[in-house]
């Protein structure tokens, strides 16, 4: 089961002509270092483990589910209803007798802290998550050597929460801006992405309310 976050795309990069890009478990993967890496004005508050299993675990429901984007046109609580019911299945059925280790109960309920982002380790691995985006998406740009704008993905970079993370997105996006300069051309932004995908991007990762700005 484990064999298919290796071998399934992530969905989002294929809209972009990429077939052969990274997997969910490559994906997950990275996230995971991420946490490994994180500020020294941050590390303190979290459990770090804890954020490591909650990234290489966060997207295990998708082994089943596939990767469903924003721009599936699958609203938000059914996507939850499917990996919700897909954890229950690996965790309560295929490793429901499983001993020794991180057992399936655990592996469960951290990936449900995730899912209800209510403790700042959720935040921490919900930036890290959006994080990695940005990482990938400037590599992807990279490689096409300036013939593939991916910047309708740098809006994501809105919805950090994290002022450690902000830094990090900040210097990921002024390292692609001085790329796209090398080329002689203007990237686009999150800003120029059209009506309809702000709504469901809004709607996969979060929209902030204008009352306060935080993140719902």
């Amino acid at each position: 089961m484990i064999e298919r976050l290796k071998t399934t795309k992530r969905e989002g990069w294929r809209r972009f002509g990429i077939s052969h890009g990274e997997s969910i478990g490559d994906h997950m993967y990275r996230m995971a270092i991420i946490t490994l890496l994180c500020p020294p004005s941050l590390s303190p508050k979290l459990d770090l483990g804890r954020c490591t299993r909650m990234a290489l675990v966060h997207d295990m429901a998708e082994a089943l589910v596939g990767d469903i984007t924003p721009m599936d046109n699958v609203v938000k609580s059914e996507k939850s209803r499917r990996e919700a019911e897909t954890m229950d299945y690996i965790c309560d059925g295929l490793l429901g007798k499983v001993g020794g280790g991180l057992q399936a109960e655990e592996i469960k309920k951290v990936w449900w802290e995730y899912e209800n982002d209510e403790t700042l380790e959720a935040h921490f691995v919900h930036d890290v998550d959006k994080m990695e985006l940005l990482l990938q998406m400037v590599e992807y740009e990279r490689s096409a050597e300036g013939s593939l704008d991916l910047g309708e993905f740098s809006r994501v970079a809105a919805r950090i929460q994290l002022p450690e993370v902000k830094a990090w997105a900040d210097e990921v996006l002024k390292e692609r801006m001085a790329f796209w300069e090398s080329k002689g051309k203007t990237p686009s932004f999150a800003s120029d992405v059209e009506a309809g995908k702000k709504d469901s991007q809004d709607q996969y990762y979060g929209a902030k309310t204008e009352a306060n700005g935080e993140t719902k």
